[in-house]
């Protein structure tokens, strides 16, 4: 999908506003991120690269962590910073629409929509030229790990998924009945496999709804799935 080209377009309906103060109340969570001004703009792009990965979500500029609509006095530099940072630290197409929430003639909310990726998982890349990817969890973005990756462009092509219900995933099963929750460690330690092995069974598990994988900043955990 090619990359749209941000044009932002202000809107004076007094019924945005209202739309936007009932959509704030919701709070941040797994499709919503507040950010009180574009002041660091690679978070900016991480948070969207979340959004991207998921479900996607809407990120508003000009609203402050506890739900104040604080607004923007100049929501086109705000805007620019954005783009420049795009530019800057994605190579691949990240798709979005943008908007302008106009609260009184010098405060807007500069809103940025982004949907599902056709091309996920998109990655963040740095000045070493090093790539990350995130994910949304509730209402924090995470880095990806490589199984998650893998797990998000495996579901993306959407392709059968085979695998044999032997020794090791009945072990498994056996240990998430009592455990709830295992790591890809904890499965390894279970079985003996290596690293590539434990890391495959998983993944495919996740990917034939077997397991579910949750990311989280001290790393995934695997549970049953349903």
């Amino acid at each position: 999908m090619k990359k749209t080209r941000p044009s932002a377009s202000t809107s004076y309906d007094s019924e945005e506003v209202y739309e936007l103060r009932k959509l704030v109340m919701e709070g941040e969570g797994q499709h919503l991120e507040f950010k009180h001004k574009v002041s660091q703009p690679e978070k900016i792009i991480r948070e969207m690269i979340a959004f991207a990965n998921s479900e996607g979500g809407t990120l508003l500029i000009g609203v402050d962590d506890n739900g104040t609509l604080a607004g923007v006095k100049y929501p086109d530099e705000e805007l620019l910073l954005v783009r420049q940072a795009l530019s800057q630290h994605m190579k691949q197409p990240l798709v979005y629409h943008d908007s302008l929430i106009e609260l009184t003639p010098n405060k807007f909310v500069l809103r940025l929509d982004i949907p599902p990726s056709d091309n996920r998982p998109l990655y963040f890349t740095d000045e070493k030229n090093q790539h990350e990817s995130f994910v949304r969890v509730e209402d924090k973005s995470i880095k990806a790990s490589l199984q998650m990756n893998e797990i998000i462009r495996r579901k993306r092509l959407n392709k059968n998924i085979r695998f044999y219900f032997a020794e090791h995933e009945l072990a498994l099963m056996k240990y998430l009945e009592a455990h709830k929750t295992i790591t890809l460690q904890e499965f390894r330690l279970l079985t003996g496999l290596s690293q590539y092995a434990a890391s495959r069974k998983l993944i495919l598990l996740v990917l034939a709804n077997v397991l579910k994988i949750t990311a989280t900043e001290k790393g995934d955990y695997y549970s049953q799935a349903g």
